[in-house]
């Protein structure tokens, strides 16, 4: 039997929770079609997060995709269809990637990291168009791109590290008119491998200790700067994320297993901390920053 899991109108990171909340309770080994034919928005966040959804899968996923023209093709330009053919039994109409235009606010078409030489690529392919709309569109610092690179860097790093298993970085720009109203450049990269717990479990010598579980492993990792790496400088990747977003009034935001943990600035109004979220493998992370607004 197939179980249909429903894709809500529009997808993002809160919205994506309804997702996992049906996916969760479907085993792993039996069929789900994931029915996004009414969805007519996503956010580089929902997009790879449903390509982590095959990826958490050990029986492979059905996939209907939007019936909204505009919406399938956009979600072509922006390269999704290229990696769920990969991993999803397509159903329906499948839409002819085509070149994106000189206009389109996809920065970085979802690309696939699983090796460190997957992350040097996707920072060479940002660079350039990154100045262009650090700089000149969102109104920010030009010494901003080169941290802006430093922060995709790592944020991609963490796949090769900790996950175990490939992963999804796509990066775009639009109007966050609902928070913001403003416009934004957002970074999502998410997995379905070992996730924050897991990975620092298997540092050498550790113990467990009375409070330990997914939010205490997010608390370490971004709070206290712990890695499972016993390198000097090891482990400052994120406190680096966390300095570059402060710095740009940006939000950051980490889901791994049953917490998301989250650096929210004064225009938003998230949880910091959520726990007892539907248990969900890996670790899903969006970095929001937002247009700098000049006075006069």
């Amino acid at each position: 039997m197939t179980t249909v899991i429903t894709v809500p109108p529009s997808l993002d990171d809160e919205t994506f929770e309804q997702v996992l909340e049906q996916v969760v309770a479907v085993s792993p080994d039996q069929k789900i079609l994931v029915d996004a034919r009414h969805t007519r928005w996503a956010s580089p966040y929902g997009l790879t997060g449903l390509l982590t959804v095959a990826q958490s899968r050990a029986e492979r996923a059905a996939f209907a995709g939007p019936e909204e023209e505009n919406t399938a093709s956009y979600w072509a330009r922006a390269g999704f269809y290229r990696h769920a053919a990969e991993l999803y039994e397509l159903h329906g109409r499948v839409p002819r990637a085509r070149e994106a235009q000189a206009e389109s606010n996809v920065l970085l078409e979802i690309t696939e990291v699983s090796r460190s030489d997957d992350v040097h690529t996707v920072v060479e392919r940002i660079q350039s168009r990154a100045q262009a709309i650090l700089v000149h569109e969102l109104n920010l610092d030009p010494q901003a791109t080169m941290r802006f690179a430093m922060t995709l860097s790592e944020v991609c790093q963490n796949i090769v590290e900790h996950a175990g298993q490939g992963g999804w970085v796509a990066v775009q720009t639009y109007n966050y008119r609902q928070r913001l109203g403003r416009r934004a450049v957002v970074i999502a990269v998410c997995d379905a491998g070992l996730g924050f717990r897991r990975s620092l479990e298997s540092t050498p010598g550790w113990k467990p200790r009375d409070r330990w579980d997914d939010a205490a492993a997010l608390e370490d990792a971004l709070v206290r700067g712990v890695s499972r790496y016993r390198d000097p400088g090891r482990g400052q990747g994120l406190a680096g994320v966390r300095r570059f977003v402060g710095k740009w009034d940006g939000k950051l935001s980490i889901r791994s297993g049953t917490a998301r943990i989250a650096i929210v600035p004064a225009w938003d109004d998230a949880v910091p901390l959520l726990e007892g979220l539907p248990h969900f493998p890996g670790a899903q992370v969006q970095i929001t920053i937002p247009e700098r607004v000049t006075s006069g």
